[in-house]
């Protein structure tokens, strides 16, 4: 990345195609690539969030193919749990993403200034997730980077998927990725074995994310990249027992070695953990 410079974004981000404007507001963050900001359109005044790549970073072929499908799997996309896409363009030097705004930041903003949330609340954020995951594997699609950062909340409290810059769209039943690819703290055995995987990895990143809302750390966090593979690979966590048994049972199906015997995003909420609960 070193040796490319990005340039200032201007204050004012013209759509050339649709002849719009778009009003740069307050910076919201970054990540990989990207850097995002509110942006505000000038013919409306409705605020989005601008997802901006600098087309500078985008220097290999296959970079440029991630945008790409990252674009293309999310604009296809139309559920209430799932950041809403409103459209892209580009100029000379960037890429514009337009996205709903969700000015509630996201559950690792959450988690970090709460550092554990109570049961009822995790099983509310889960169920919002469950049903986002659910939309995404109706349509065929892993989303492969479920993590705290990936879960943004609206005014309304709601949690929206976001980020499908690692998201695959599965093309045929039983079909097996072997991209390795995730977040360290999030990631499932089998991506990091290369034995190729499907939908379960992110059943796996739900229960990372259950047991991170709760105990108030990722399961198999270590101060190593390579001590945290390697508790992955072996299934070493451990749940604290003043953790209720439904729960304790929840997490340890989520988190199972072996993808078969995860429980599908579809009978999730059949689970004991939801029951008795609305």
């Amino acid at each position: 990345m070193a040796g490319h410079a990005q340039k200032e974004i201007p204050d004012v981000i013209r759509d050339v195609k649709r002849m719009k404007d778009y009003q740069k507001g307050k910076f919201l963050g970054k990540g990989g690539f990207a850097r995002c900001y509110e942006l505000t359109d000038a013919t409306n005044l409705k605020v989005l969030a601008g997802k901006i790549v600098s087309k500078s970073l985008l220097v290999k072929q296959s970079q440029k193919e991630k945008m790409q499908q990252e674009i293309s799997i999310h604009r296809a996309l139309d559920c209430k749990y799932i950041v809403g896409f409103h459209g892209y363009f580009e100029d000379t030097d960037n890429i514009y993403i337009l996205l709903e705004l969700c000015r509630k930041r996201s559950l690792m903003e959450m988690h970090k200034r709460r550092k554990y949330l109570t049961e009822p609340e995790v099983r509310y954020f889960c169920r919002h997730l469950i049903y986002g995951c659910q939309y995404l594997h109706e349509n065929r699609v892993i989303h492969r980077d479920l993590k705290l950062g990936n879960t943004l909340l609206n005014d309304a409290m709601e949690l929206k998927i976001s980020d499908f810059g690692l998201a695959t769209r599965v093309d045929h039943d039983g079909e097996r990725k072997k991209t390795l690819c995730g977040t360290p703290n999030y990631i499932a055995p089998e991506i990091l074995a290369k034995s190729g995987h499907s939908f379960e990895v992110d059943v796996w990143s739900l229960g990372c994310i259950v047991y991170t809302l709760l105990i108030g750390r990722p399961p198999f966090e270590t101060n190593s990249l390579k001590d945290t593979y390697k508790r992955i690979q072996k299934n070493e966590f451990c749940i604290p027992n003043n953790v209720a048994k439904p729960t304790s049972n929840f997490i340890r199906r989520l988190l199972s070695a072996d993808p078969s015997q995860r429980p599908s995003m579809f009978k999730m909420l059949d689970d004991d953990f939801f029951r008795g609960y609305t």
